[in-house]
């Protein structure tokens, strides 16, 4: 997708907004790196399946998290060229809510396998 005109930003406001979505980027590969951990590593403690929701569910967030990330970095640079607000994205409560039902699915995991 091509710039859109607009004036250009000051470089510190493109560079943070690079730096955040890094850091998205990174958090996506964490997600996904503790699925494939979680899928591959971790024991059944009794429900397999679980285990295996718990490591789909990493890895699915992970992706949707990468893939947003790109949107989000695009939608902030376009409102810094353009003087306008910036949008919330649904990243954080993605997120927010993504490992906490994950947490949860560990949480039981542990339980049972006391």
């Amino acid at each position: 997708m091509a710039e859109q005109p607009g004036r250009e930003p000051d470089y510190r406001f493109t560079l943070a907004n690079e730096r955040t979505f890094l850091a998205w980027v990174r958090t996506a590969l964490a997600l996904v790196a503790g699925g494939v951990a979680v899928w591959q590593y971790l024991p059944d403690l009794g429900l397999p399946a679980l285990r295996s929701a718990i490591g789909i569910g990493l890895v699915a967030l992970g992706t949707v998290l990468a893939a947003l990330s790109h949107h989000r970095w695009r939608s902030t640079q376009d409102a810094i060229r353009h003087g306008r607000p910036l949008r919330s994205g649904v990243q954080i409560p993605l997120l927010a809510f993504g490992v906490t039902a994950i947490a949860v699915g560990i949480l039981v995991l542990v339980l049972i396998g006391r």
